[in-house]
């Protein structure tokens, strides 16, 4: 492909999903089937604008890849641990029984026994992309279902290994012995863990000495990196791709670059899933549709419906509330990717024909198309009926368990925040954007994470939707400012305390309406003061009362100067309070005098 026509295609990729998406958002049916509409209108099938399906679908996957990474990075190995019930329980009773009643109903059609167990374990996988972007727009995937989604895709991802070894078994091939099984099987292991030790100890310094550089571009590149370097490494040893940027991303999730990881894979994901999306309504052979209309549809809604009836049955097993049911089948009620790999490996072993693999790429690639327009069918129609939808009531169980603080910036000023709250046990959100001030931290037990609060998107990764109160400890005046500005915009409802630098720093506060903010160096400069005070005679209550009056004097004027813009003004206003003060404190001083007062002691 020369330039010119690389660009062209670009161009032609843009511009149907700039105008199909808004379209199919704006009508309730979501941005999944926008890109499907608008990759099967430019595919062969349609309009024949893009051709080359299967370049554009093995390099879009690399988008699933992503999404899989930023999956683990909101899962700690801790987290994963105490899903394993549900991963290992979920998972497989659901790919057993779809499998079982799937092989019945393909032996019905006449198919052999071989070809039969292979279309039916391939179709007993349902589509990652589609159901976790899914719960990621209707942000569902921190929710109880989401999570139990989540456990029997993973469960899916990983029975692939077994089920493409299996295919030479079933299709009567020759297999290696049984000792090059052994080796394959310690060679994964021996990956597997390299993987894990590496990824705890190596990454995390070299993280560090990138964000020194303050260069964004390095730290995306490195991540992507990462990725794409584990992800070939599974690849290499027959395992999922996507399985292993998950893995990355878990081994990642307790990292202090968790969130500014998220923050800067989150628009290389979105574009490549959306032309994922796209290469798969190009697959749909529109043609094929037209010959054979209620064969196709007839397998398709076979095929949704035995999903469905196996999902409502783990549903039941593993104790889902009722209104939940439907929208637990249904996101999981299509084919997946995976039939796509299977099939063509099918193909290769000569177990399945061309052109059934041909009609089962359309089905999987309908059901797909479908899922979306279900799940509004469902909101609308079949849900209002039962109860309320699972997002409203899981949605109030994720803010209660949410931090209510976040902490922004945790050096000399934001540590002593920190250590308060924490006292107190009031969970926090701390970020800082200074890996030396992260790393120290660290070592007396903070979670800090590494990024810049400025972005929004940031802040949204680390809760702040749901958060109560904002306290901005950073360094730099006009990042302060900053923050402000963006957190006032973005989030609201946020109470907003602030650091502010000096007189000055605090007027542009108020000027943002921040009223609840700290003078740095007001509280402690008083302290040290009376302190002097004491040292040079005055008693602990003449000290203690002299310094309130310059407290009650400086709040007075700080409102008097606030009141003022010129700086002349300003000047005149502190020059004529200065010599106010001193005329008060020395009346203070005769009245103590009069009363021979000693202080305290």
């Amino acid at each position: 492909m020369n330039e010119h026509s690389l660009l062209v295609n670009i161009l032609i990729y843009l511009l149907s999903a700039v105008i199909a998406v808004p379209i199919f958002k704006k009508m309730g049916l979501g941005s999944v089937l926008g890109y499907l509409a608008a990759g099967t209108i430019i595919g062969p099938w349609g309009l024949s604008l893009i051709t080359n399906i299967d370049d554009i679908l093995h390099f879009s996957e690399f988008g699933v890849v992503l999404l899989f990474f930023l999956i683990g990075l909101e899962l700690e190995p801790k987290r994963l641990l105490e899903m394993r019930h549900s991963i290992i329980g979920m998972g497989s009773v659901q790919i057993i029984l779809t499998s079982f009643f799937l092989f019945i109903i393909c032996l019905w059609y006449g198919l052999n026994w071989s070809s039969a167990l292979i279309v039916a374990m391939s179709l007993s996988l349902s589509s990652t992309a589609i159901t976790l972007q899914i719960l990621k727009e209707k942000n569902l995937l921190k929710t109880d279902t989401g999570h139990s989604a989540f456990s029997v895709l993973l469960f899916q991802d990983i029975a692939v290994i077994p089920i493409m070894a299996a295919f030479p078994l079933i299709g009567g091939s020759q297999i290696g012995e049984s000792h090059s099984l052994v080796s394959a099987a310690a060679e994964i292991i021996a990956v597997i863990l390299l993987v894990v030790i590496g990824g705890h100890y190596l990454t995390k310094p070299i993280f560090q000495i990138i964000a020194r550089t303050h260069m964004r571009e390095l730290f995306i590149a490195f991540t992507l990196l990462l990725i794409i370097a584990i992800a070939l490494l599974m690849e290499k040893i027959g395992l999922s791709m996507a399985l292993g940027s998950f893995l990355a991303g878990v081994l990642l999730a307790k990292s202090e670059f968790r969130h500014e990881l998220e923050v800067e894979i989150d628009p290389f994901k979105g574009l490549l899933m959306g032309l994922f999306f796209m290469a798969i309504g190009m697959s749909i052979n529109l043609s094929l549709l037209i010959e054979q209309p209620f064969l196709i549809f007839s397998l398709v809604t076979i095929l949704i419906m035995v999903k469905l009836g196996v999902l409502f049955i783990v549903a039941r097993i593993f104790s889902f509330p009722k209104s939940q049911y439907t929208f637990f089948a249904i996101i999981l009620s299509q084919g997946g990717e995976f039939a796509f790999v299977l099939f063509a490996l099918a193909g290769n072993l000569d177990i399945l024909s061309k052109q059934l693999i041909e009609l089962l790429i359309v089905v999987v690639a309908l059901t797909m198309a479908i899922t979306p327009l279900l799940i509004w069918f469902n909101e609308f129609f079949i849900a209002p009926r039962f109860a309320q939808l699972s997002s409203r009531t899981e949605s109030v169980k994720l803010q209660d368990i949410g931090h209510p603080v976040i902490i922004a910036g945790f050096g000399r000023f934001g540590r002593v925040v920190g250590r308060l709250l924490h006292a107190n046990k009031i969970p926090t959100t701390i970020l800082d954007h200074d890996p030396d001030k992260i790393d120290d931290a660290r070592k007396y037990g903070y979670q800090v994470y590494y990024g810049d609060a400025r972005k929004s998107a940031l802040l949204n990764s680390a809760g702040a939707d749901s958060a109560k109160i904002m306290i901005i400890c950073v360094d730099d005046p006009q990042m302060v400012l900053d923050i402000v500005d963006m957190a006032k915009k973005h989030f609201p409802h946020l109470t907003i305390l602030s650091r502010a630098y000096d007189m000055g720093h605090a007027f542009e506060l108020l000027d943002r309406d921040i009223k609840l903010f700290q003078r740095e160096m007001l509280s402690s400069a008083m302290i040290l003061g009376e302190k002097t005070l004491t040292e040079l005679g005055y008693g602990a209550y003449e000290a203690h009362h002299a310094t309130k009056i310059f407290c009650d004097h400086d709040r007075n004027l700080f409102q008097q100067l606030y009141q003022t813009d010129a700086l002349e003004k300003r000047i005149s206003i502190s020059r004529q309070a200065r010599d106010e003060l001193e005329k008060v404190l020395a009346g203070d001083q005769e009245e103590q005098s009069r009363r021979n007062y000693d202080g305290w002691g």
